[in-house]
């Protein structure tokens, strides 16, 4: 995907929402007759999803990175 400027409806979307909406995609674009613009225009929003998603694990990463554990790791050795 040459582009990668998310619309902001999708990068409204969580997770969740993200990947249930791809699979709705994939159905669609399974089980019925469109067109070939219809297709690829149904092609490039699934990506822009994809896209969103990757980006949204990444940064949970870059938490998870970041984060201070040493209260937790005081707390569950035992004495």
């Amino acid at each position: 995907m040459k582009s990668k400027k998310i619309p902001v409806d999708i990068k409204s979307k969580s997770i969740k929402e993200a990947q249930n909406e791809i699979k709705d995609i994939i159905a669609n674009l399974e089980n019925t007759d469109l067109n070939l613009t219809e297709s690829l225009d149904k092609y490039n929003r699934m990506m822009q999803l994809n896209y969103h998603i990757q980006e949204e694990f990444k940064k949970k990463l870059k938490e998870i990175k970041t984060a201070d554990f040493s209260n937790n790791k005081q707390s569950s050795v035992k004495e």
